[in-house]
């Protein structure tokens, strides 16, 4: 993968360079500011970028409104936001196109290199992959959905293992139970979501988007 780097921490963006590198990945260019992110993202249009939310010139929320900006004109534009904080309002904005291509990891919760790969490989494929902390924050100020209503307890928990990023096989496992049964729940939730099967949308991107956002 082609991979963007936006960290303004030397040593941290250091490391997130050498892991990729050694995953057999390629950076093609790294960002310490906001200016500087957005312009890498537009100039590379990377496989997928990780962007940090704070940088410089105010260490507010410079690199989320990068990607926000380069989304707009890259529309699926895949980044995996990195942050020590969960910016509510962004991270629901980031969600909001439907498009996919969307993570979202607190720094604390990336525990090896191969969770990281793992979800970042999700990202450059259009997928999700969102810290489950992210997700309680985002549910706890969301507003209710009465299609999400209507899914049974079971099906809740299929839904927020896949809003993690989870495939039906880890869902299973994660469960006590088959692919078999997960395949089952997921196309249940699907039917009372109204999340047709249509080869041009990503149904597991839409469930999860209808989970954390009222449609």
């Amino acid at each position: 993968m082609r991979i963007v780097v936006a960290e303004d921490l030397y040593l941290l963006r250091d490391g997130l360079v050498r892991l990729m590198e050694a995953y057999g990945h390629q950076v093609v260019a790294t960002a310490a500011t906001g200016p500087e992110t957005l312009d890498a993202l537009l100039t590379w249009r990377p496989d997928v970028a990780v962007v940090d939310v704070r940088m410089p010139p105010t260490q507010s929320d410079e690199g989320l409104r990068a990607a926000l900006d380069a989304r707009r004109e890259v529309p699926g534009l895949p980044v995996l936001i990195l942050s020590q904080h969960v910016e509510q309002l962004y991270a629901r904005e980031l969600l909001a196109d439907g498009t996919g291509g969307i993570g979202y990891f607190l720094k604390e919760s990336v525990f090896d290199a191969d969770q990281f790969i793992d979800a970042l490989e999700r990202v450059a494929g259009g997928g999700t992959a969102m810290d489950p902390v992210v997700i309680g924050k985002l549910l706890s100020t969301g507003p209710s959905n009465r299609r999400l209503a209507a899914l049974t307890a079971r099906e809740h928990s299929v839904l927020g293992l896949m809003a993690e990023g989870l495939s039906n096989q880890a869902i299973g496992r994660r469960l006590f139970l088959s692919e078999s049964a997960i395949s089952k729940y997921t196309t249940s939730l699907f039917g009372k979501l109204g999340i047709t099967d249509d080869d041009n949308s990503n149904r597991r991107v839409l469930a999860v988007l209808a989970y954390l956002n009222n449609p």
